[in-house]
């Protein structure tokens, strides 16, 4: 809960104090002197932001209307209506500024992935400059661990990087001389000489962190229905009263001018939207207890308005779409048994901590006798050599087998493909590749009754090619970085003919979450950036939960509606009895709370679980 929300439920309480107090005091000077301190304390807010808009010149908002309503209560000598009209308007406001609270202020913690130096070298000792100090083609040496400060050239060393930040995938990338690499990346292993090809201002990273601090800019924010509402009612039931105050005196013979301008103001109050107010907010509030049930964290009511309104899902695909987490997926041996060419491998990849060492040890899933493995080396950017049993293993990537001059088929499928060769003779390949999550296919299947699915990633083509064409997903991008990605949801956006989600849950995905109408991301592997940078976070990575909460969102929508057509309905019949003389103040208040506290049992509705 932030400072403000704190403060006006103090005021409330306060307030209500003193109101409560008043009916226990008997000299009416000192119960009017509580009453008005009451007022002032719960509504000085609200007609000081009438002041100001008058200024502005917006005259007809919810503002101008109580305070008017209000201080015609006042006029007629209507207090403890006067109180609790301005008592039961904040009540509503506390309810919507805890429905709407945010936490977005601890995207900063996305700077994390700031470089906070780069290494040169000057006369033979290597010392630590700031990456904005540097100019093209300027020479940076980057540490095994160590970020990549800057876009540039290797010229020199071999590394695997790892380009999470930057890309969402988990499986390092090798690089060697000649490649390009870009800042935000972590170099895992060998040392890197860089040659600078684009200045700090104009590098991945500092466009990745100007993306995340100016993206939210330009989402539309959703407006408040009772400002809109007020634009068009507030003038109405102003001149209403203005015509009941001063045309019945002026056309009825022996019509009591004061009797009718007491009949205006208490028109005034009874036309105070409270039950509107209140009504909306708890709408929202509800409908995010609901989703918070289901495990779907909603971060304010206009996200679940936006989220009602859904056309287009875009997806991203890794940790999203799938685990996140590699595992073999296919074996192809040849001239040896499956099951002694994932021995052989598992135990050449013994002592190795890469991803894909690990990926093949557990799929060989026995005990490794770390005896029958010896000469073990790592041919940088290639692979490993080992001797298992007096048998030479060469494993890893196809140029490892050409160096090697050894006889094989390069094959181009989905995943990651790693060769093995037994005493210089081909035996065959494994592929690792992401797992797609269980719940994956019915979720795109429900996704697609009534939306658009499309898929955006930074793997390779023909990897999300075969996740998408195994997931029925007919629109796919691949092989795009963050600055990628926000392009491509721009385009989506402007072709949209309604709200447009994302979907994702790394660092690399924070802009575009922002982007989106609405940001969805995967709370429970999901990085803090972008469960931070989101509307919308599903705590378990669920996705099934996307459909659920769009669901939700719509439930919640119609719950609203419907307290508003009541709330408006109410107020209409209670406004005609008022302007024939047949409703007094009491009458209004009573109406309004009762309207109120059938709006709460209605939105209570929202709270239950999809």
């Amino acid at each position: 809960m932030n400072k403000e929300t704190k403060v006006l439920i103090s005021r409330i309480i306060i307030s209500l104090l003193l109101f409560i107090s008043a009916f226990m005091v008997l000299q009416n000077l000192i119960k009017i002197i509580l009453f008005i301190i009451s007022y002032i304390i719960i509504g000085f807010d609200i007609i000081k932001e009438a002041i100001e808009n008058i200024f502005h010149g917006e005259f007809f908002d919810e503002n101008f209307l109580m305070t008017v309503a209000t201080f015609g209560a006042f006029a007629i000598g209507e207090y403890p209506e006067a109180v609790m009209v301005m008592w039961l308007y904040q009540i509503g406001e506390c309810f919507q500024d805890h429905a709407a609270e945010k936490s977005r202020n601890s995207i900063t913690e996305l700077m994390n992935i700031r470089p906070d130096f780069a290494n040169i070298e000057k006369d033979g000792e290597i010392i630590q400059v700031d990456p904005k100090d540097l100019k093209i083609d300027d020479v940076i040496i980057v540490k095994p661990g160590e970020k990549v400060p800057l876009d540039g050239t290797i010229i020199n060393g071999e590394s695997a990087l790892d380009t999470s930040a930057l890309t969402g995938e988990s499986l390092p990338r090798k690089v060697t001389i000649g490649m390009d690499v870009f800042s935000g990346c972590i170099n895992t292993s060998g040392l890197l000489t860089i040659k600078v090809t684009k200045v700090y201002s104009e590098s991945t990273v500092s466009k990745i962190l100007e993306l995340v601090e100016n993206a939210s800019s330009k989402k539309a924010k959703a407006e408040n229905f009772i400002t809109k509402f007020a634009k068009i009612y507030t003038p109405v039931v102003v001149i209403l009263a203005l015509c009941l105050a001063f045309i019945p005196p002026l056309i009825i013979p022996n019509a009591n001018l004061f009797d009718y301008i007491s009949r205006a103001c208490s028109f005034l109050v009874i036309s105070c939207p409270c039950a509107l107010v209140i009504s909306v907010p708890l709408g929202f509030f509800a409908g995010i207890g609901g989703a918070s049930k289901n495990g779907i964290l909603i971060k304010g009511g206009n996200y679940l308005e936006t989220l009602s309104h859904t056309k287009t899902v875009v997806l991203d695909k890794t940790g999203t779409l799938t685990k996140g987490t590699f595992k073999v997926t296919k074996i192809n041996a040849i001239n040896i048994s499956e099951e002694k060419l994932i021995e052989y491998s598992a135990l050449a990849e013994l002592t190795s901590t890469h991803p894909i060492g690990d990926s093949i040890k557990k799929a060989y899933g026995k005990d490794l006798d770390i005896n029958r493995v010896k000469d073990v080396k790592e041919i940088s950017g290639k692979g490993i050599y080992a001797k298992v049993d007096d048998n030479e293993i060469l494993i890893g990537n196809a140029k490892l087998l050409k160096s090697n001059n050894i006889s094989f088929n390069e094959e181009k499928i989905p995943g990651t493909i790693t060769y093995v060769a037994l005493n210089n003779n081909y035996a065959g390949y494994i592929i690792i590749s992401d797992e797609i999550k269980d719940e994956a296919k019915d979720a795109i299947k429900n996704l697609k009754k009534e939306n658009q699915v499309v898929m955006l990633t930074g793997d390779n083509k023909e990897v999300a090619l075969d996740v998408a064409k195994k997931l029925e997903i007919d629109t796919v991008y691949a092989e795009l970085l963050p600055s990628d990605k926000v392009q491509e949801v721009e385009d989506i956006l402007k072709n949209s003919n309604g709200s447009t989600i994302f979907v994702g849950d790394g660092i690399n995905d924070a802009p575009v979450l922002t982007r989106a109408d609405i940001g969805i991301a995967m709370g429970g592997l999901g990085s803090d950036a972008a469960v931070e940078a989101a509307d919308v976070v599903i705590m378990d990575d669920d996705i099934s939960k996307i459909d659920t909460a769009i669901k939700l969102s719509k439930r919640t929508l119609n719950i609203v509606r419907l307290n508003i057509a009541f709330a408006i309905i109410v107020k209409i019949v209670v406004l005609v009895l008022s302007a024939c003389g047949l409703a007094d103040m009491w009458l209004a208040v009573l109406a309004d709370v009762g309207v109120s506290l059938l709006s709460i049992l209605n939105s209570m509705r929202a709270l239950k679980k999809i």
